[in-house]
């Protein structure tokens, strides 16, 4: 693993930085994958799956940006921790625009969000997995830029972890995409393919934040809280949600430390 790590630090960042996003989009199309195996998967094992990413996530959104936010900004007291205020609300706030404008519908198929529209219930449930996956693939990409700036508080082994956490998360997320589209009697093929389409906004997102950080190093502070308040947003209003609407939320619950434990375990062994 050192190797490994030494060897992304030695590339370009923005290169380092499509590397990891598209190591997350790989994962998530792994987990699409699930969809030529398990014919109808219980939905315990959804929720749980869907736990442990809200575990990686909030996680990831602490250890890997909020606070490496904070130790990199100047001054003392609350000063230090404007930049890392700001940056979060404004990614919160962005998620919550694009909620409102975006047109989509969650994986339980319910009444569809954002601007009204015609589409077609499969498209607007990639465009609602796509929309969520933009913010990991900044996280993952102002990380790798950071570092590559030299800015304290930035690591290499912080940023694959960050990577490899989200890697994790995004495996079954792709599952959670593709099995609700079969239960639409759509064919395996096809919701192997639009649950791993979900990810692609991943290594361009990735390649897009590591290219601003490293132009505009000034940032940094900025862009790690706004990818860690979109990824909270996500978290709260739909990831959770969605493993409390069955009788399983004790397994989701268990799920979600299980995430939080990986990823915390993994930033701070790694960094």
């Amino acid at each position: 693993m050192r190797q490994i790590i030494d060897y992304i630090g030695s590339i370009n960042p923005v290169l380092a930085a499509l590397l990891a996003g598209l190591f997350t989009w790989g994962l998530t199309a792994a987990g699409a994958a699930l969809v030529f195996v398990f014919k109808n998967p219980k939905r315990s094992l959804l929720d749980m799956m869907l736990g442990f990413t809200g575990g990686v996530m909030v996680a990831a959104s602490f250890w890997s940006l909020l606070s490496p936010a904070i130790e990199m900004s100047e001054g003392d007291g609350f000063s230090r921790v404007i930049p890392a205020a700001v940056g979060f609300f404004f990614g919160a706030l962005f998620l919550f625009s694009l909620d409102k404008v975006l047109p989509h519908i969650h994986i339980n198929f319910k009444e569809s969000e954002g601007v009204k529209t015609s589409w077609h219930k499969t498209t607007l449930l990639v465009l609602a997995i796509t929309l969520h996956n933009i913010p990991e693939g900044l996280a993952v990409g102002v990380l790798f830029g950071g570092v590559a700036a030299g800015i304290d508080g930035a690591t290499i082994g912080g940023a694959v972890a960050l990577a490899i956490g989200i890697g994790l998360q995004n495996f079954p997320e792709g599952f959670a995409v593709s099995m609700p589209l079969r239960r639409q009697n759509m064919s395996r093929l096809k919701s192997f393919w639009y649950g791993q389409l979900s990810a692609i906004v991943e290594p361009i997102a990735a390649v897009i934040g590591a290219w601003a950080v490293f132009t505009f190093q000034p940032i940094l502070p900025y862009a790690l809280a706004f990818a860690a308040g979109a990824m909270i947003f996500v978290v709260v209003e739909e990831v959770i949600p969605e493993t409390q609407q069955d009788k399983y939320t004790d397994l989701a619950t268990m799920g979600f430390i299980a995430g939080f434990i990986i990823m915390m375990s993994m930033d701070v062994g790694l960094s």
